[in-house]
């Protein structure tokens, strides 16, 4: 796999690895901890992206996967790359150097647009970091941490909103680097509100915070509700989002659809076209060819998405035909049924 220019940048320093026990945690996407494994005395993945942990797991790397990492391992330096949101990065911070300790040496790499020039303030906490290389606009900064987090809760980390629909009043619970964590997005808001029938078992596909599953819980309580989502970050904030309302539905790790196995009356997603700082279609249009195998017969697939994105023919070419139930500049909701 293609290094990106972040895990570029830091195989230019490998030497600072080498015999060291090594942490690799944050916006991870590509196979460069498989090189260093082969420098380093040990290496540990964290990650809160279920799909990364399940590749390199396949590939005999040791991956703690979650929302909170715990170890009694020692860690000599954390390759840390810079995650998609400021916030993200200040939870996962505080998170690992409360986990590890200090003593630890820190190389921190992401793209410039991403924001990782701040991570002078925002690692000034934990000890003195500096700015050590850069190259295909990114950085790469070195510190050590020697003054950890002193205690972390994942608790205090959650932000709590109220969300009204109709006469349907819920509290949306989310942890940094979560879709929608401070307040509802439109495109959410437009299928709740054009909401078609629906009973029986019900899949929530990039539940996020738990917004969609838990608005049809509270409003169909009759229905059986299964939310997923690849990062475990929405994970724990949809069975936080669940729990604050008195909800019961089932909360799974999947990179789409490739952990579900069931088949679903009605399958439900405002479904995700970025990745980290990048703009991708294909998980999308992946899961619209392959949601029939995961619909009973007669079941629907009900999806809102940005209004110029060429969803329509997919879903008409995957279950022959497509309505649009609800249309604005910006987004549309888009219904169709498994009929043979």
């Amino acid at each position: 796999m293609t290094l990106t220019a972040p895990s570029e940048i830091a195989q230019r320093h490998l030497s600072l690895f080498d015999n060291k026990h090594l942490l690799l945690a944050g916006e991870l996407e590509d196979d460069f901890v498989q090189q260093l494994s082969q420098r380093t005395a040990s290496v540990i993945v964290f990650t809160t992206h279920h799909g990364f942990a399940t590749r390199q797991k396949k590939a005999s790397i040791t991956v703690h996967a979650g929302a909170t990492l715990e170890i009694d391992q020692h860690i000599d330096i954390v390759l840390f790359y810079w995650p998609k949101t400021k916030a993200e990065a200040d939870y996962l911070l505080a998170m690992l150097t409360h986990t590890l300790g200090k003593g630890v040496d820190w190389m921190v790499v992401g793209e410039n647009r991403s924001g990782i020039k701040s991570i002078e303030k925002r690692f000034a906490p934990y000890g003195p970091i500096s700015k050590h290389d850069a190259a295909r606009r990114c950085s790469m900064y070195y510190g050590t941490c020697y003054t950890p987090a002193s205690s972390f809760s994942l608790e205090d980390w959650f932000t709590d909103y109220p969300l009204t629909i109709g006469n349907t009043s819920l509290t949306i619970r989310a942890l940094p680097g979560v879709f929608s964590q401070k307040s509802l997005d439109d495109g959410t808001e437009l299928l709740l509100r054009h909401l078609p029938s629906i009973k029986g078992n019900i899949l929530d596909i990039g539940c996020g915070a738990g917004v969609i599953g838990s608005y049809i819980l509270a409003t169909h309580p009759d229905c059986q509700v299964t939310l997923v989502d690849v990062n475990y970050l929405a994970i724990a904030s949809s069975q936080a989002t669940l729990a604050i309302n008195g909800l019961e539905g089932q909360v799974l790790s999947s990179d789409m659809l490739d952990a579900v196995e069931a088949k679903f009356d009605t399958i439900i997603s405002n479904p995700p076209f970025h990745e980290g700082l990048e703009t991708r279609y294909s998980p999308t249009e992946s899961l619209l060819r392959n949601v029939p195998s995961h619909l009973t017969m007669g079941g629907q697939l009900i999806i809102v998405a940005n209004s110029f994105l060429r969803y329509p023919p997919i879903i008409k070419d995957s279950l022959g035909q497509c309505d649009t139930l609800a249309k604005t500049r910006r987004f549309a909701v888009y219904q169709a049924y498994k009929i043979q």
